[in-house]
């Protein structure tokens, strides 16, 4: 490659993900977290009287509960001290006038999600488009045809307004509670912005939606909460895109997701995560699957200084069936933990786990999953695949891979592969004209390959680009 095709790429590279924009807030909370700073949210935003309480609820959870520590291979938290966090930061945009003109955004805002690629997406290949800078939902639009099907698609804030009381059966109460772990407890303490996605009955979303989160702020939390219910013989694709500038201070993301897919629904959730390396994603995700239902999680982690996500799915009624696939790559410095957590507590249902990991530089990655086949769900299968691609010898990977069968009649297998770029193969690529990081490139593409074919084709080329450009060491 050419100084200038250097030069080029790294300034798209900076152009496209790592460019920040001078602070502009309507309200700024203090650093830490306090019960004066919980309620000065709930009032900022106008909540009803039993959102406060189940914040403040989750906030003496949060008081309570220690760090998780001890787990093998864990990333090292020691640095997250929510104390020197801003845990709430309200762009200046009037949020709740509803903007889905994306013209109405203020220049800097618009610019920021100009230069992700949002509004060419939204054009090109999404029936709806939401869009978080720092704590709040900027911009939110769905296709009028999928409105008038009854679909809604709107921030949290909103949906706590305006659709109270499905938000109120659901909101952290049967897919993630507060009391699930520390920073399920921090996300309900705090929460602020995200996804409402509600699809009636019989009605196919042809279409993926879409939501970005952006943090712009240095030593800021973003904790968006996704609730997605899905009713029986619907179906929908959910996406969501993440990315930060990086900083010297440290920024947390501790956002909460949970999906509700009711008899015959299905639900694939895909997430392409870009992270800067300053950058602490510590999520909670969850599914409830029931009868004859399908819920997919489609990860790609490309970004952050420490990853620790599984997303978890209940397969709660007969012939419920879960697919997870997932690709963690770890440069330099980068400690990425993922994972998947089924649990089969239903006959005839039926789970896949597909994980791809990358490592070079030193960086870490780990798949941490458990698989637990309930006494009685018999006739139950699962299937675990994991397999971790090192291009040196200072990397490192491992597989972490619970089971716990309390059923008999069950049929589960696993597999795990664990191995370098070989010099055959690359020596091969050679021969037929590619240079070694071009065919390096090429191995590590079919490598993810599985992931990417699952993707609308401008996030699988996106993908594709965050790994072309983290193979060149260049995010971050």
């Amino acid at each position: 490659m050419s100084s200038d095709q250097e030069h080029l790429r790294e300034t798209d590279t900076e152009d496209r993900f790592d460019f920040r924009k001078e602070e502009a807030a309507a309200f700024k909370a203090d650093q830490g977290l306090t019960e004066e700073t919980i309620r000065l949210i709930s009032e900022d935003k106008d909540e009803p009287e039993w959102m406060l309480k189940r914040r403040l609820r989750a906030l003496n959870l949060w008081q309570e509960m220690p760090m998780p520590t001890g787990w093998p291979g864990q990333p090292d938290l020691s640095e997250v001290d929510v104390n020197e966090i801003v845990p709430y930061i309200r762009p200046d945009v009037d949020v709740r006038a509803g903007v889905d003109d994306w013209e109405e955004l203020p220049e800097d805002i618009k610019d920021t999600f100009d230069k992700l690629g949002i509004p060419e997406a939204e054009k090109n290949a999404l029936s709806g488009v939401g869009a978080q800078y720092e704590s709040e939902v900027v911009y939110q639009n769905m296709q009028e045809r999928w409105e008038e099907k009854g679909v809604i698609f709107c921030n949290m804030d909103e949906a706590v307004q305006e659709h109270e009381d499905l938000v109120r059966e659901y909101f952290m109460t049967k897919c993630v509670p507060p009391s699930d772990n520390k920073f399920a407890a921090l996300h309900g303490a705090i929460w602020s912005g995200g996804s409402f996605v509600y699809v009636p009955e019989d009605v196919t979303v042809e279409m993926p939606v879409q939501a970005y989160f952006r943090m712009n702020s240095e030593g800021m939390g973003q904790f968006e909460h996704t609730l997605i219910i899905a009713e029986p013989n619907s179906e929908v694709h959910y996406i969501e895109g993440c990315s930060a500038p990086k900083y010297s201070a440290f920024n947390l993301h501790s956002g909460g997701v949970e999906v509700i897919v009711k008899e015959n629904a299905h639900v694939q959730y895909s997430t392409v995560q870009n992270w800067s390396r300053n950058t602490y994603n510590l999520n909670t995700k969850r599914a409830i699957v029931e009868s004859d239902g399908t819920m997919e999680w489609v990860s790609g982690s490309m970004g952050s200084k420490a990853t620790m996500l599984y997303p978890s799915t209940i397969l709660k009624g007969p012939g419920a069936t879960d697919n997870h696939i997932t690709i963690a790559f770890a440069g330099e410095g980068q400690n990425i933990d993922t994972g998947a957590k089924v649990y089969h507590n239903a006959p005839n249902t039926q789970s896949t786990i597909e994980s791809k990991s990358v490592a070079k530089d030193g960086g870490r990655t780990n798949y941490r999953g458990l698989v637990h086949i309930a006494d009685g769900a018999e006739n139950s299968s699962t299937a675990v695949e994991c397999d971790a691609l090192m291009f040196d010898n200072e990397s490192t990977s491992d597989t972490m891979p619970y089971m716990e069968i309390q059923e008999s009649n069950v049929h589960v297998a696993h597999e795990a592969t664990v191995g370098k770029i070989g010099d055959e193969d690359v020596f091969y690529l050679q021969s037929r004209g590619l240079d070694d990081d071009d065919a390096k490139q090429m191995i590590v593409n079919g490598f993810i390959e599985p992931i990417t074919e699952e993707l609308p084709i401008e996030y699988a080329v996106e993908l594709n680009r965050l790994v072309e450009l983290e193979m060149e060491g260049s995010l971050g």
